[in-house]
């Protein structure tokens, strides 16, 4: 087992040294705070997980859900979990005062669920009440919030979001679930949901299901979709008609049960109150879709990481095999493999992902609470904008590139790593269905290509540009930098000829050509922006270098973040050349085109 699954250092010289995040207090409504505050408020999460969460990480994972007369039994750990957490106030750290919060930044908020899911991602069940609660704040009815908030941020009650079904996969517009309207105003809905995470259990008192469904009578598409509040249990304390089909048995992330749930199967009464106004449910649904995206990202960085500080360990302590230069001194003691070129490279990669992508997150979430609080209208839609353009990048490349991470995490440790003597293997498994979760790579990537680039006229990219424009002039002024703010620079440069290039396939009609490769796009995209974080963590560390009274410990760790910068540049930029070629290839291959038949 592991002794670490983060490191503090690292996540505190990201939020303050790197993004500033105390800056935020200068707000009205984050005056309350500082960085004091949001210190204590992390202190509170490692707590958290060093005591409840991490050591029971393989428990979690060994000890799967049970659907026990329709009933759903889950590790007691978690309930633990759910208490720590609500009566530390980490569920509503980021809530208003008037909705029973903290009013902390979602920038601090994003710090806390890494560190949390860092310690172990079985217990992914609080981001969910999170984000349910949230949505009732926003949209819900008085009596709603009065009726569900509070219990759901004690982390006594239980928030889910309803929507796949197993027709319409990630179609919404395909959803069958129905509502009818009763005399009293309430509703009666019907229909099948599945994979609920956290859909039911017993460590919680109730279970509070948002479901998307559509009112007898509304348009068809996704122009007809309502939002319901479903609960387990009914203000009279009546059992709801929700049934549970079944669990759903994962490759990973086997503490938290994904759910097939019936509603209305066995009486046809199944009671639902409507979120907001009629046929709205889509929009109001998007607005805990794309939070939970940056969540989602959060939680592939956070799993990356966990597996990233197991695979340290290990290379740090397993000897095997001599320097290649010195091979034939067979008599000499075998050196620790962390001393091999090959395994440096590894570390190199998952060191370069996981900080990667936490600056991203980070920068991210800042975006999220200035686009929010600023009081310039002007100010706050900048910010809103470069928001809505880097979420997909946010919550694709922390997955994406997190799951390439703990495979070579499990590489480092060879057949060790395929086995359950170590967590990598686990962490491998668990990080698999991230790049699913809240749309996959692939609908991520035709939102980037096909929404958010176009946003505006391109405005968002302008802005994304001068953002990086920036730091590449920060970068310039130091010296060891400056050939890398060169090289971002020719990045950029490239992501605008491809994008330029892109659009006039647009121009043409052709949608399905025109977003063929749009995954790809997000690679050479997602490369470009953690260059562009790689290269701020770096202005960072040599700005902190000039300090003469830091020792040599601070030293050696800034020091690592150049030199991390420096294997992103080298190693992983320069893969963007090969996607662009293909990008910029007129040769169509995956586009059926006319009478062409399928050759699979």
């Amino acid at each position: 087992m592991a002794s670490k699954y983060f490191d503090r250092k690292t996540l505190d010289f990201i939020l303050e040294d790197v993004h500033n995040a105390s800056s935020l207090s200068s707000l009205p409504y984050f005056e309350d705070h500082d960085s004091e505050t949001f210190k204590m408020v992390l202190d509170s999460a490692e707590h958290i997980g060093d005591t409840v969460m991490f050591p029971n990480l393989s428990a979690v994972d060994k000890n799967q859900p049970e659907l026990v007369d329709g009933e759903v039994k889950v590790h007691p750990s978690i309930k633990a979990y759910l208490n720590a957490i609500g009566e530390a106030g980490l569920l509503s750290a980021d809530f208003s005062y008037e909705d029973g919060g903290s009013q902390l930044p979602l920038t601090v908020g994003s710090a806390v669920g890494f560190t949390l899911i860092a310690a172990n991602n079985g217990m992914l069940y609080s981001g969910l009440t999170a984000g349910s609660a949230r949505l009732i704040t926003t949209y819900g009815s008085d009596e709603l919030k009065e009726r569900y908030v509070e219990k759901m941020l004690s982390g006594k009650w239980q928030g889910t979001m309803c929507l796949t079904e197993p027709q319409a996969g990630s179609s919404l517009s395909d959803i069958n679930a129905s509502a009818t309207r009763e005399e009293d105003g309430i509703f009666k809905l019907t229909g099948q949901k599945i994979f609920i995470s956290a859909g039911d259990h017993d460590c919680c008192d109730n279970v509070v299901h948002l479901v998307i469904a559509r009112i007898k009578g509304a348009p068809s598409g996704s122009k007809g979709i309502s939002l319901f509040v479903v609960p387990k249990i009914l203000p009279n304390g009546e059992l709801n008609d929700v049934t549970n089909v079944g669990i759903f048995h994962k490759l990973g992330q086997k503490g938290v049960p994904a759910m097939h749930l019936g509603f209305g199967d066995k009486s046809n009464s199944c009671v639902a109150y409507l979120i907001g106004q009629e046929n709205k449910g889509l929009s109001y649904m998007f607005q805990m879709m794309n939070e939970a995206r940056i969540g989602v990202g959060v939680t592939g960085a956070a799993i990356a990481s966990a597996a990233y500080q197991a695979s340290l360990e290990y290379a740090k302590e397993r000897p095997q095999s001599r320097r290649l230069n010195e091979k034939s001194a067979v008599e000499s003691p075998q050196i620790p493999i962390i001393q091999h070129p090959d395994v440096r490279r590894m570390l190199f990669f998952q060191k370069a992902v996981v900080e990667g992508s936490i600056s991203l997150l980070t920068e991210v979430s800042k975006y999220y609470d200035l686009s929010h609080r600023l009081e310039d209208e002007k100010e706050r839609m900048k910010y809103h904008m470069l928001l809505e353009l880097l979420t997909p990048i946010a919550k694709t490349y922390p997955c994406e590139a997190g799951v390439k991470s703990i495979s070579d995490a499990v590489q480092v440790f060879g057949g060790y790593g395929f086995t359950e003597d170590f967590p990598v293997e686990q962490y491998y498994r668990d990080i698999r269905i991230t790049p699913i979760y809240e749309g996959t790579t692939g609908i991520q990537s035709l939102d980037l290509l096909g929404r958010k680039v176009l946003m505006a006229d391109g405005k968002a990219m302008f802005l994304l540009a001068e953002e990086i424009t920036k730091t590449i002039k920060e970068a310039s002024q130091i010296e060891k930098l400056k050939p890398y703010a060169g090289k971002l620079g020719d990045a950029v440069e490239r992501l605008s000829k491809v994008t330029q290039h892109l659009m006039k396939v647009a121009a043409t009609g052709d949608v399905e050509l025109f977003l063929s490769d749009a995954t790809l796009y997000m690679e050479v995209f997602s490369l470009a922006t953690i260059s562009w974080q790689w290269l701020k963590i770096a202005n960072a560390a040599a700005n902190g270098l000039k300090d003469a009274g830091i020792n040599a410990e601070q030293k050696a760790f800034l020091e690592s973040k150049i030199k991390t910068m420096q294997f992103f540049f080298h190693y992983e930029l320069p893969k963007t050349e090969g996607y662009i070629t293909r990008l910029m290839d007129s040769e169509v291959i995956t586009v059926l085109r006319g009478e062409e038949k399928m050759v699979f």
